[in-house]
């Protein structure tokens, strides 16, 4: 045997061994690598404990393939390669992408049964070199696990952004809509939300939406606070068996004793979410003959609870020149009624600025007739989520509100250093009882005057969580405003308020995380789109004949000899 064969045979024996002790160790071993520079792909370590709670086949469908605009290629490819790093930790995790609109005569009942699951579609309107056309896309996903199903939605809303700016915001919240998706359906309900009742607050179908969005993670019951005049310790101790209580809108007085309930709930470790109006005000009460209403302040009996916990919030009205819109009759033209939008002061648009997870990346969020809040200096953390714009300012009450005011002329000047107005806060740490050195309401054995580490969250709006009832009297989606035909993010708001409240596996801090999506000049493309073409295809076509040619006469020149 000649000695270049026994080399090569050498080479190859040792190649293959190579081969196998690699595929050995990556058996035992394993581990990804993620090579982008924002680690967009690596999963954090919540996903990963999420992904871990998959025992049973998970299927996901997704329904972007097909022929679809540029921008939804790019939210399908994120969406398919997210989706590969879920599957490769755990290839119980299986999915396929669905095109809704395949089968040309039964594209209608697809939609029909795709809406009635709650996937909305969306009519985008595409511009390819100038040329517009539409198209409808199903942003969605759904994933089924031991006969539970849950809808993952892959477009997140954002008011008045364009298609690539929604798709950009879809694109960082994917780990979270993914992740939060598997866990709903994976994990057993443990945590407990109580929505407080017997104080006037919001009747359930006008909080169904957001009722509806709890139920899918969390065990929720109505708590009526109506037995403390009988039994004030047996309603502190079932109320303790919660996790969270939610406390919204109301328009009743609570008794010290009521109170008392409260503060102790707190103290022993219950997460609360106050939605509080001050100040007694409504849009519907404006739609009279005078188009005019008395806003007057409402007394609740908490502002000494609030005091104690280290906020107020004052029986004033924020009035923004970032309002939301609102159509008028400004007239009658035939037998027609003329409408036309304005500017309603009373109902701030607040788009965050804060950076904390909870509102990163929120759209515009819609309050009606809020107050402002001040925070006091207890050694509690207080986080200012949402605020007013710099061109707002407080209205005092008792006043009168008139739709009139929509006609008002203001200068930048009217609110010089009077914006910025606190709306909603979250406070973290261990409150102090609103009952310390004073004399109990009711008897309490185990009374706390110093509660354990707690976090509560303050919005000075009981609206916000309020969804409208269509003309057969039906919650719409909460946020959605028919009257102008606007969807805001008070769900996303909400809900991310009650899993951070409630968060154990840390999820909400997937919203933190940042991807950096670099994107072209879509005018300077258009400009040279003949010359784009060639860099982008022929160009590489040419270099890769350039090498053939080359390599072919060299190869020639070499062996001819």
């Amino acid at each position: 045997m000649k000695a270049s064969t026994q080399k090569n045979i050498k080479t190859l024996g040792i190649t293959v061994f190579v081969l196998i002790v690699l595929n050995v160790l990556g058996s035992l071993f394993f581990h990804r690598f993620d090579l982008t520079k924002d680690k967009r792909y690596t999963l954090s370590e919540t996903s990963l404990q999420i992904v871990k709670q998959v025992k049973n086949p998970l299927s996901i469908k997704i329904y972007m393939q097909g022929d679809l605009p540029a921008d939804f290629r790019r939210l399908q490819l994120e969406t398919k390669q997210l989706l590969e790093e879920f599957q490769a930790y755990n290839s119980n995790i299986v999915f396929e992408f669905v095109n809704p609109m395949e089968n040309g005569e039964e594209n209608m009942d697809v939609v029909k049964s795709l809406y009635q699951k709650g996937l909305t579609p969306i009519n985008i309107t595409v511009d390819d070199k100038g040329k517009q056309s539409q198209a409808m896309v199903f942003p969605w996903a759904v994933a089924v696990y031991n006969n539970k199903e849950v809808n993952i939605p892959l477009l997140k809303n954002i008011m008045g952004a364009s298609t690539t700016q929604k798709v950009i915001g879809s694109i960082q919240h994917l780990e979270y809509s993914i992740a939060d998706g598997i866990n709903k359906i994976t994990k057993d309900k443990q945590k407990k939300v109580a929505i407080i009742k017997g104080n006037g607050e919001l009747n359930e179908i006008h909080i169904a939406k957001l009722l509806r969005q709890i139920r899918e993670s969390y065990y929720i019951g109505p708590f009526t606070l109506d037995s403390v005049a009988k039994d004030p310790n047996g309603t502190l101790s079932a109320l303790k068996k919660y996790d969270l209580a939610i406390i919204s809108k109301p328009t009743e007085a609570f008794s010290d004793e009521e109170k008392q309930v409260l503060d102790q709930f707190i103290m022993n470790g219950g997460k609360t979410l106050w939605l509080v109006d001050q100040v007694a005000a409504d849009m519907d009460s404006l739609y009279n003959q005078a188009g005019a209403t008395l806003a007057y302040p409402r007394d609740l009996n908490l502002n000494d609870m609030f005091f104690k916990y280290g906020f107020r919030i004052n029986p004033d009205l924020v009035k923004d020149e970032q309002g939301s819109p609102i159509k008028l009759a400004t007239g009658e033209q035939g037998s027609a009624t003329q409408y036309q939008d304005f500017v309603w002061k009373y109902a701030p648009q607040v788009y965050p600025t804060s950076q904390h997870p909870i509102v990163k990346n929120l759209g515009g969020i819609k309050f009606d007739f809020a107050s402002p809040i001040d925070t006091l200096k207890n050694g509690i953390k207080k986080t200012v989520l949402l605020q007013s714009s710099q061109y707002s300012k407080t209205i005092g009450t008792p006043s009168e509100i008139n739709l009139n005011i929509v006609t008002e002329k203001t200068s930048p000047q009217d609110y010089l250093n009077k914006g910025n107005i606190p709306l909603s806060v979250l406070l973290e740490g261990s409150f102090h009882s609103a009952f310390e050195n004073r004399v109990l309401p009711f008897k309490e054995n185990s009374f706390l005057a110093k509660g354990k580490p707690n976090k509560m969250i303050v919005i000075s709006d009981g609206d916000l969580a309020r969804n409208q009832l269509d003309k057969n009297m039906m919650p719409v989606e909460l946020g959605y405003d028919q009257r102008t035909g606007n969807l805001y993010d008070n769900k996303d708001f909400m809900m991310n308020c009650i899993n951070y409240l409630l968060d154990d596996t840390g999820l909400i801090n997937i919203r933190s995380k940042d991807v950096s999506l670099p994107l072209l000049d879509k005018e300077k493309v258009y400009e040279d789109y003949t010359m784009t073409q060639f860099i982008t295809i022929g160009l590489p076509i040419l270099i890769l004949l350039v090498f053939g040619i080359a390599f072919t006469y060299l190869r020639k020149r070499k062996y001819s000899k």
